[in-house]
């Protein structure tokens, strides 16, 4: 049957073995005048790659970089909880990801053809 999935590829996806990394956005609300040292306590969680400070509702977002599901979970409600000062989040996954190089390499392709 075309596009159907066979079980062991369901399964490398249900496991986290399908060898891509997942990649998901944090939105965090603070306690008042703690950003920085929020942020400070983030960058220390292993999985987080990055943490900026935002405008807007949320005051940071972090950049969480992890290879299954799981990982995520466990940053996002475990590590991610121990932090005081973090009031609210609201977690985002990324689906695809599109940048200048990706872009570039597809015109370069398509110009030597």
């Amino acid at each position: 049957m075309q596009g159907s999935r066979s079980n062991k590829e369901i399964d490398s996806f249900a496991s986290g073995t399908w060898g891509y990394m997942l990649t998901a956005f944090v939105l965090i609300h603070c306690a008042r005048g703690t950003i920085d040292s929020t942020a400070q306590e983030l960058v220390e969680i292993d999985g987080i790659s990055e943490v900026y400070s935002i405008t807007g509702s949320f005051d940071l977002a972090a950049v969480v970089k992890v290879k299954t599901p799981e990982s995520l979970s466990d940053i996002v409600t475990n590590k991610m909880l121990k932090v005081a000062s973090i009031e609210k989040t609201e977690t985002m996954v990324a689906f695809r990801t599109y940048s200048r190089r990706d872009l570039e390499e597809v015109f370069t392709a398509s110009d030597a053809n």
